[in-house]
């Protein structure tokens, strides 16, 4: 196995007493996120917490595809019990793309902002603008593999608003509500979004599941 995490590595990043999990993700706008929505229950790990800082394969063409690769990839080759999630933008006009590609729509740069133009532009003189997030979960524990899915609704904006949040958050306002992701705050975003209902369902199984 390639990663190995000390034990005071673990106590600094005060996960002493906790269960542990790696979440394949070394965006610390999604740790972040998602630390705050499972609490103090579970400490999250990051792929650099472990040691791994190649580049997972995301090949698949889909993003519960991507999600397993993820997963499985952390498992086999270091060993820890470990989640991994794929999102996208499935935008109803586009025939729900960007989708699985939702990170890399306008290049291999995964430019925020210039997805985000692209995006626009796509859409611009379109009025049917709804569109869906979509969150796949894989869980991987002992080798075996469970899976959770979570999606919010709304609609695409014609231009940019907020600083919040990150990816798609900025043009995207979900059905309901007047502002966007990017204007909401954590606790406001993570009671509706589309990444907290996939982690809530991933955070009960893990609650009557996990010894």
């Amino acid at each position: 196995m390639r990663g190995h995490l000390k034990k005071y590595q673990m106590e600094e990043a005060g996960l002493k007493n906790q269960t542990k999990l790696v979440f394949a993700t070394n965006n610390r706008h999604k740790l972040r996120e998602l630390q705050h929505i499972v609490g103090s229950s579970f400490g999250l790990l990051s792929l650099e917490d472990i040691g791994c800082f190649e580049d997972i394969p995301e090949t698949d063409p889909t993003l519960e595809g991507n999600a397993s690769l993820k997963a499985f990839y952390v498992y086999t080759n270091y060993g820890y019990d470990c989640f991994a999630d794929d999102t996208g933008l499935e935008v109803k006009a586009l025939n729900g793309d960007p989708g699985v590609f939702s990170a890399r729509y306008a290049g291999n740069a995964k430019d925020a902002g210039a997805n985000m133009d692209k995006l626009l532009q796509e859409l611009n003189g379109i009025k049917d603008r709804k569109a869906r997030f979509r969150t796949v979960i894989s869980l991987v524990i002992g080798g075996k593999e469970v899976r959770f899915e979570g999606t919010v609704v709304g609609t695409i904006l014609e231009e940019k608003r907020g600083k919040e949040g990150f990816g798609y958050d900025p043009v995207f306002v979900p059905d309901g509500y007047s502002k966007t992701f990017a204007e909401m705050g954590l606790d406001e975003k993570n009671e509706i979004s589309h990444r907290y209902r996939a982690v809530q369902k991933l955070v009960n199984w893990l609650k009557h599941n996990r010894k």
